[in-house]
């Protein structure tokens, strides 16, 4: 099954364009507490989008699904929860948790209005992830590398997929039959990890969703909506057919991709510290 592509905007007509080309979800973003402190000096982007986004795609989509990434759970979350629903969420997301008891909150917030989907991307959520899982009320779960590699004091946030810290994480989350996607995807032969090793190993591990990165087309800072079409045609197509003959890749295929992605990490990290 292909996998659930999710792409990150606040303008309707790059949102109107990601549907056109059969990206599963737009996401608006309005996590900010808490971010900027936590990923000082970081090469990130802190979302600039507000509640007003969230009516504004709401309006300008009509296929793909409308995700909501909230605020950590604070002293706001169920109105801000709750105008994000009344707004027209279809999934909210719930970001930088620790404890079962934030869950908890986030899913009585939500009370079965629309789909929630949980960002483990703390040590502390996955140190607790067996207790988080045993909760009821949780649809999906996605795998935040970025936030995570730094709480890790990595250099490269793809060294947990080398090292086996996401498969670990993953195989957790089967378990309990849950949808389960992890991090992020550039162009097929582009990013610092070129994404069709990425997507091989989402299809190895059972993964269901990727974001599509920055790396894939970065509409923070570009208007040229030409360009923009042309890369969502090409860039979605080359994702799509990609997966299509990894339906029908061997074991073997696999493992050694996953030797590749285990190699070229160690070589990314290597240039990192100069060596």
């Amino acid at each position: 099954m292909p996998l659930k592509l999710m792409y990150i905007t606040n303008k309707p007509k790059v949102a109107q364009i990601a549907e056109r080309h059969h990206v599963d979800r737009i996401w608006v973003d309005l996590e900010k507490r808490g971010k900027i402190e936590r990923q000082k000096g970081r090469n990130t982007v802190i979302s600039n989008h507000t509640l007003k986004d969230v009516s504004a795609i709401r309006n300008s989509i009509s296929t793909s699904e409308l995700l909501v990434r909230v605020n950590p759970v604070y002293e706001g979350s169920d109105k801000e929860i709750d105008e994000c629903i009344q707004r027209g969420a279809d999934v909210v997301m719930l970001p930088f948790f620790t404890e079962a008891e934030e869950v908890m909150k986030f899913l009585d917030f939500v009370n079965g209005r629309a789909r929630t989907l949980l960002l483990v991307e703390t040590i502390g959520a996955e140190k607790n992830l067996n207790k988080i899982l045993g909760l009821s009320g949780i649809d999906e779960i996605h795998i935040g590398l970025n936030d995570l590699h730094i709480q890790y004091g990595q250099k490269f946030m793809f060294e947990l997929l080398a090292n086996g810290k996401v498969e670990e994480i993953l195989q957790q989350i089967k378990q309990r039959h849950i949808p389960i996607g992890f991090g992020g995807i550039a162009r097929l032969d582009e990013g610092m990890l070129p994404a069709r090793h990425i997507i091989a190993e989402h299809y190895r591990l059972g993964s269901t969703m990727a974001i599509l990165s920055r790396s894939f087309y970065d509409s923070w800072i570009s208007d040229d909506y030409e360009e923009i079409e042309r890369v969502f045609k090409f860039g979605i197509d080359e994702i799509r057919e990609y997966e299509s003959r990894l339906e029908h890749e061997s074991p073997k295929f696999f493992e050694e991709n996953r030797m590749t992605v285990i190699k070229e990490v160690q070589e990314v990290v290597n240039r990192m510290q100069g060596r």
